[in-house]
């Protein structure tokens, strides 16, 4: 077993480096764990990235950089030159190298493209075609299909001649086409092994062979991975010709990259995936468009503050108050909007559903605005023992904005996606600005009503 070194794993990389030892950089490589890897590449610049790549074997550099998020290994790819580039994307798994190549700037990958091996470049465009959340987006190209009637001994030898290629692909079946290339059957590597050699496949194939199309979405991958145990699908056009597989394991890492990115975009990033290895300016694009949106609304919701000045002058202690109310019903809203979100990615709900939606979170935007309101309601009265009624009032503008809250948080992102916004990336400026302002409206009206009827009392 190979002894991971003392130093921390960069450094050490940095030492190879220096000495341009090929064998030992291998051994090192292999003495971490793929999440090691990333971190050590992440404290490398450009030209000990490009070195280290430059001192493996393109298949070598491939496997490594397969191992990294799709967006990290395209950030090492565009700084290498185009044909170095095109080495190892050749290497790689079709899908692989097509999500790599997904996440280029378009004029780099085109560059890349170029050099390529001809016949490698033309499937990576084409599996660039696909939306990225379908199967023929995450599906590989990489499989072993004959026509029917070819015999057993003959697909064994084929097998036999490609071990090494179709090692790479981990395949496990092989399937029967129709004299139109039409998927017909599925045939498995036992029955090829263990039948007659002089019988045709289209005797111990699997008839009718379940399969999915190129255009089905990430979320219907999921569902129909849940319903059978297959580990592999193979993918087909509208006519039925195979194009690909969508494996198991494929689609669970889609679904974790998607959610990876709804997390980043519902936190800001407009691009959905950022690196801190990353060009500052990228990097600071990607933020600020979304933080200058926000400002602008947060300008919207505190000139309700501004129309209620003189109420804000005559009870100073609702300055104590407000910004509770605001960010308790901001974190209501934000949980409602999570809720909506996960329910809109799995298929539990569609934008039309909004009025089932709604009831089912006012029913715990009430319990919770209840409950809540009175807490806040007995600490006003606390305080405030001078003001009775103060607190009660507090209290139920606590309990109004939750409810509103709560409900705008589960619609939003229903209405966003009707209207084809991402619904990670718009939620979260609307439901702060709408609630802000609901709750400073609750508030300073309620409380310019009590001082006019005279339930509290002016400082």
């Amino acid at each position: 077993m190979t002894n991971i070194p003392a130093k921390e794993s960069w450094a050490a990389i940095r030492d190879v480096l220096e000495r341009r030892d090929a064998s030992a950089l291998g051994a090192l490589l292999d003495a971490l764990t793929p999440g090691e890897v990333a971190r050590a590449l992440t404290r490398l610049d450009d030209e000990e990235r490009e070195s280290l790549l430059s001192l493996l074997e393109p298949e070598e550099a491939a496997d490594l950089v397969e191992e990294l998020a799709d967006a990290h290994g395209a950030d090492i790819i565009e700084d290498l030159p185009a044909r170095h580039a095109a080495a190892i994307l050749d290497e790689m798994e079709s899908h692989h190298r097509a999500d790599v190549l997904g996440e280029m700037d378009e004029e780099d990958a085109e560059e890349i493209l170029r050099v390529m091996d001809p016949e490698e470049a033309e499937d990576a465009r084409k599996l660039l075609e696909f939306d990225e959340n379908t199967a023929g987006g995450i599906m590989a190209t990489e499989f072993a299909s004959y026509p029917q009637d070819t015999l057993i001994a003959d697909v064994l030898k084929d097998l036999q001649a490609n071990a090494e290629e179709y090692s790479d692909y981990g395949v496990q079946y092989a399937y029967a086409e129709s004299d139109q290339g039409r998927l017909v059957g599925v045939v498995r590597l036992r029955d090829l092994v263990l039948s007659p050699q002089n019988r045709p496949i289209h005797e111990i194939m699997i008839v009718n062979p379940v399969y999915v199309l190129a255009d089905m979405s990430l979320d219907d991958l999921a569902g129909f991975f849940d319903r059978f145990t297959f580990w592999v699908v193979p993918v087909t056009d509208e006519d039925g010709r195979m194009i690909g597989l969508v494996r198991r394991a494929d689609v669970e890492e889609a679904m974790e990259e998607e959610q990876e990115r709804t997390l980043l975009r519902f936190s800001g990033i407009i691009g959905g995936e950022e690196l801190r290895s990353m060009p500052v300016s990228e990097r600071s694009s990607r933020r600020l468009l979304w933080l200058g949106l926000n400002m602008i609304l947060s300008v919207i919701a505190a000139s309700v503050v501004l129309g209620h000045q003189d109420t804000v002058d005559q009870v100073f202690a609702l300055v104590f108050f407000m910004p509770i109310i605001c960010n308790m019903s901001g974190c209501s809203g934000n949980q409602a909007v999570a809720v909506s979100i996960r329910e809109l990615t799995l298929g539990l709900i569609k934008p039309k559903d909004y009025f089932r939606v709604w009831r089912k979170e006012v029913v715990v935007g009430l319990i919770n605005g209840l409950m809540l309101g009175t807490a806040i309601a007995l600490l006003g009265y606390v305080f405030w023992s001078e003001n009775p009624m103060l607190g009660p009032m507090i209290g139920v503008a606590f309990a109004l904005n939750t409810v509103v809250a709560v409900s705008l948080g589960g619609i939003i992102p229903l209405l966003l996606r009707a209207a084809g916004v991402d619904p990670a990336l718009g939620s979260p400026p609307l439901l702060s600005t709408m609630t802000d302002m609901c709750g400073f409206l609750f508030v300073l009206t309620l409380a310019h009503l009590a001082l006019q009827w005279g339930l509290i009392l002016p400082d």
